[in-house]
């Protein structure tokens, strides 16, 4: 294997084109990319038809404009490259019309009201600066996709928007700097994806893993992740030859997946990639999620991407690492070896300090899902309460700023381990925060909030906007300055005095967090009702609509959707319980109560003591009335939700009637599970599961 060969070997890059166009083709295509230049119809041609040839030698007989609809999973709709010739043959045609605008039909997704049964006409557009890929015989090119009257209705349209409002914000204020010539500023993201895997054939046997992703039953195992053995343990055969696919089938397509290793709980496991622009990271995150379940079913396997699988161990994240660079020009999140006189550094990073504080809530909003509720706050991801953490050197740093001390820094020394022949190596200037839900790792920030299987287009497209916002008003704020660094340092101080309750460097995991954080004014939205219900407020809809990322429209129809697909995801999983305790768990429990009844009977005919049989039988009889009432009363709950319409009424319907159900019954399952024999257990439990590829 020749990986450098193999590397983007299916994509139509930037070497492909450089070979496949006319120079005059390429340098306005790339003017496109960088500037938004028109591209003129000529030129679109050529393109289309040099993409078309290209993805034909590849086996390609299809295209198809691939998009992001708000089903949180991709789209696509197929058309072969086939055209009649008039003489009873065809000839291979792509156009540079069908390269840039398609067709779909709009009333079918998610629109939160935006478009009508009636109205179908959506369109899907063409983004250049996503490189177009060959896979299963088709040639697939990243679009946008909108309604009729041009309302957004995907998540890639706002976070290019979002990502065009950073650019002119940050080229600004770099301006003001001294930074005369930056012709461009990029968010730039690398996504950290855990995933569990198990075996195809025990998770055919369970329900709930099929409809829904996750166990709805199943005692504690015996032994979960106790012992931390899992923890980038070695990896078993079957893990290493599926990894080795999904590494090769990703490196194919373009994809940089560097990092692979086990994760805490057993069989779960992460992948990381190199960085990429916040857009082409976003599409490289779906398509890793979609490619990691069809290697895993080629071998046997099933990739489950639900932020929590498995009761009473760690669920999965997505840590969506951030930052923001100068094309050309270096990291301006990097502090360099004198923080205290990077004035550039310093006013970017006051911007988030003050962004995050302002719109934590729409932080919160962006990561919230029926999943993740599982996850957040549960002490093994971050709190639902959103907090920075800096380290100790930024904190001195600020704090000294804002009360007008002297910074002397702190050198970091060398860590030496008392053992001759290793080497000494220098210690970072910031330590890891796992707690943190928004942490500062040196040149970058990490937000550990987002679930295993959410986009991280929302979230990208939140910290894009809200950091242009604070931006622009730190430029208002000095662009008629005599003194600039002067101002800088009071604004930097200023801000860090009037913001730093969000900053937060002990454990994110404790009480007294908790009651810190209330004292502090922050928001606590342990659940998606809870965070949907801010999604509205004024300042959030003036936010977007100033930089043009979400109308009011675009906002309230997100809110609609986002509400909808909680409220559908409980429903589901409530039904599928019913289903499965009324045709599996509660004959296997009653099946066992006649067992223990026949022998209870048995015993005492022949004057012997049933003593321990009937203790049992007692407990079994008490759990099986338990079962039923509980059952009977989720299934009433289920038919009631049909009463409850308007949109904020109806979440907190689900999260507080239809889920406290599911717990309650769920509870009385998994009590019964651990006293029925084995052989008798209708469903493989969760010990079964999660060692179930050895």
């Amino acid at each position: 294997m020749n990986l450098p060969e193999m590397f983007g070997c299916q994509v139509f890059n930037k070497r492909v084109m450089k070979h496949r166009l006319p120079s005059r083709i390429y340098d306005a295509l790339q003017s496109t990319i960088k500037t938004g230049a028109p591209l003129q119809l000529d030129v679109a041609n050529e393109i289309a038809n040099a993409m078309k040839d290209w993805a034909i030698e590849l086996g390609a007989t299809h295209y198809t404009h691939w998009f992001q609809p708000m089903t949180g999973i991709t789209a696509e709709k197929h058309d072969s490259f086939i055209s009649p010739d008039g003489k009873g043959n065809i000839i291979m045609e792509f156009s540079g019309k069908e390269l840039v605008k398609g067709e779909s039909d709009a009333s079918s997704f998610p629109s939160g009201g935006i478009r009508a049964t009636f109205e179908a006409r959506g369109y899907t557009a063409w983004d250049p600066s996503s490189f177009a890929f060959v896979k299963e015989g088709s040639l697939y090119i990243p679009t946008a996709f909108c309604s009729y009257g041009g309302e957004a209705l995907d998540n890639k349209t706002p976070l290019l928007r979002s990502m065009q409002a950073i650019d002119k914000s940050s080229r600004r204020m770099l301006e003001l700097l001294g930074h005369k010539d930056v012709k461009r500023v990029i968010p730039n993201v690398g996504a950290e994806q855990e995933y569990f895997i198990i075996d195809k054939n025990v998770y055919l046997q369970r329900e709930d893993l099929i409809y829904t992703g996750r166990t709805l039953f199943g005692a504690k195992p015996p032994k979960g992740q106790e012992l931390d053995d899992q923890y980038y343990g070695q990896l078993k055969p079957k893990i290493i030859e599926y990894m080795k696919d999904l590494d090769e089938e990703l490196w194919r397509l373009g994809v940089s997946a560097k990092t692979k290793h086990n994760e805490v709980a057993p069989a779960q496991h992460e992948m990381a990639p190199v960085f990429a622009t916040a857009n082409v990271a976003t599409d490289h995150n779906q398509l890793t999620m979609e490619i990691m379940k069809k290697v895993a079913d080629r071998h046997g396997l099933v990739c489950l991407l639900h932020e929590k699988p498995f009761e009473g161990i760690n669920g999965s994240g997505k840590h969506n690492n951030w930052s923001l660079s100068v094309k050309n020009g270096g990291n301006l999140l990097s502090p360099g070896k004198c923080p205290e006189k990077n004035l550039t550094f310093l006013v970017f990073l006051s911007a988030v300090i003050k962004a995050v504080d302002e719109y934590e809530d729409l932080l919160r909003i962006s990561v919230a899902s029926a999943g993740n509720d599982h996850r957040l706050g549960a002490d093994e991801a971050p709190p639902a309460i959103v907090s920075m953490y800096l380290g100790s050197d930024m904190v001195d740093l600020l704090e000294d700023i804002s009360s007008g001390k002297n910074y002397h820094g702190h050198e970091r020394g060398m860590m030496d381990l008392g053992v001759k022949q290793i080497p000494k190596f220098k210690q970072d200037n910031t330590d890891r925060n796992r707690t943190s839900p928004f942490a500062f790792t040196g040149n970058k920030f990490e937000l550990r909030m987002p679930g295993s299987s959410a986009s991280i287009a929302g979230c990208n497209t939140v910290l894009n906007t809200i950091v242009a916002k604070e931006l622009d008003e730190f430029y208002d704020e000095l662009k008629n300055s005599k003194n600039l660094s002067e101002d800088i340092y009071k604004l930097v101080g200023k801000t860090y005095r009037e913001h730093s309750r969000i900053v937060y460097e002990g454990n994110g995991y404790s009480n007294e967090w908790k009651e810190e954080a209330s004292r502090r004014g922050l928001h606590n939205l342990p659940t998606t009702p809870d965070a949907l219900s801010k999604m509205l407020e004024p300042k959030n809809i003036e936010v977007f609509s100033k930089y043009g990322v979400y109308s009011k429209a675009e906002l309230s129809a997100r809110h609609e959707i986002f509400m909808d697909n909680y409220c559908q995801v409980l429903a589901i999983e409530g039904l599928t319980m019913v289903s499965m305790v009324r045709r599996k768990i509660l004959p296997a429990v009653l099946h066992y109560e006649e067992e223990l009844t026949r022998l209870v009977k048995n015993k005492k005919e022949l004057g012997l003591v049933a003593q321990p049989e009937h203790e049992i039988l007692e407990k079994i009889a008490e759990l099986t009335t338990a079962l039923y009432t509980k059952l009977h009363t989720l299934e009433e709950e289920l038919e009631n939700r049909k009463n409850h319409d308007r949109t904020n009424e109806k979440g907190q319907y689900y999260k507080n009637v239809i889920l406290g159900g599911m717990n309650a019954l769920r509870e009385t399952v998994d009590t019964l599970e651990t006293l029925l024999p084995a052989d008798l257990w209708p469903v493989p439990t969760l010990a079964q599961i999660i060692y179930s590829v050895i």
